[in-house]
């Protein structure tokens, strides 16, 4: 489904994000990269739908080599790539169902869309959308009245208007407490398991992604340092990826 060959991200700083980075990705999969800050984490989601362009490598979806896709071919690569931000990315003082009908934009009538005038199918499908992640009943409030953990239900349901075949989620519980973040993941595995998309999902906690992740990648000082299931991060492999402190506020 997904093939990353030689991944490099070298900012104009001089930062080096990602060194030549390698993994595949099966159809339906649900791969959980973690690291610390700045370990290339969100670099390499964003290079995967060319939101960041790579230094050099190669990214295939499907067959499709998307680093050499023009900008047109790069449009319908990405109708079919959702994309979950960590900050949801909301517009604020528009109603929850227009920014979920966001999602879908290029596919409709961009003038009309403009004028947030959609068919009555898209609606439906957003409704839809929306009732997947059980939030329909604040599809007219405004964004910003609903709690962090609804807003984010709002992100993965304007992904999904995308009908993806792949969602990357970038750090999706980052800002919410740990019983919100465990009903936000719980929504993006039904996902991926009831519509069998396939996910990629940057998290920070080791907890998460073993209780989520069919499998991990670790990532540090920009490489890979791990590509296993979940059970195989034993305490040793665990201070490998992040050290010694971190492994004491994991098991506390």
């Amino acid at each position: 489904m997904l093939v990353v060959k030689n991944l490099t991200k070298i900012y104009e700083d001089g930062t080096l994000a990602l060194d030549n980075i390698s993994f595949t990705v099966k159809e339906k999969e649900f791969l959980v990269i973690i690291g610390l800050s700045g370990s290339g984490k969100s670099t390499l989601l964003r290079c995967i739908n060319r939101l960041i362009e790579p230094t050099s490598g190669e990214i295939f979806i499907d067959g499709i080599n998307v680093t050499a896709a023009s900008q047109s071919e790069l449009r319908k690569i990405r109708q079919k790539i959702g994309m979950v931000f960590q900050q949801f990315n909301l517009v604020n003082r528009s109603k929850v169902i227009t920014n979920v009908l966001s999602g879908r934009l290029g596919y409709v009538n961009t003038w009309l869309s403009m004028l947030n005038i959609f068919p009555q199918s898209e609606i439906k499908r957003a409704m839809d959308n929306l009732r997947l992640v059980r939030i329909e009943s604040k599809a007219y409030n405004r964004a910003d009245s609903l709690s962090g953990g609804q807003q984010q239900r709002v992100g993965i349901a304007r992904a999904l208007m995308q009908e993806p075949a792949l969602i990357l989620a970038d750090e999706p519980v980052a800002s919410l407490d740990p019983a919100t973040s465990h009903s936000v993941m719980k929504y993006i595995e039904q996902i991926n398991q009831e519509k069998g998309t396939t996910i990629l999902c940057c998290l920070h906690f080791l907890s998460l992604a073993r209780r989520y992740g069919t499998r991990i990648l670790a990532l540090k000082d920009a490489k890979i340092v791990f590509e296993g299931l979940p059970k195989e991060i034993d305490d040793k492999k665990f201070k490998e990826i992040y050290g010694e402190e971190a492994i004491k506020v994991e098991i506390a």
